[in-house]
């Protein structure tokens, strides 16, 4: 099974700015309720786009570099990342459905 992996301020450049395809990254923390309700949807989709998009995640209590960088206000924030550029974002919990239209959007 497919889970989205933890990353670091540290792995940021090599994990997901570097990468070869799109990446979905999804700022969170232990804290936060929405961000514990969006995670089976970011499993999910990890298992239906396995080879296609990477998908990662990133503590923002641990990581405040890299979330200081891209502005994260508000958890969770998804963001997909494709030739080193955030490409798509959004913000709090959203349906399976639209979270599939950003991926796509990505990979087209």
């Amino acid at each position: 099974m497919t889970k989205p992996q933890d990353v670091s301020d540290n792995e940021w450049d090599a994990e997901v700015l570097s990468s070869d395809t799109p990446v979905l990254v999804d700022f969170w923390a232990p804290w936060c309720g929405p961000c514990k309700m969006v995670a089976p949807v970011v499993d999910e989709l990890a298992e239906e786009y396995d080879g296609k998009v990477k998908f990662v995640k990133l503590n923002t209590d641990d990581n405040i570099e890299t979330a200081s960088k891209y502005g994260i206000r508000s958890i969770p924030t998804l963001m997909v990342f494709k030739g080193g550029e955030a490409v798509e974002q959004v913000v709090g919990f959203r349906p399976k459905s639209e979270l599939k239209k950003s991926l796509d959007k990505a990979l087209a």
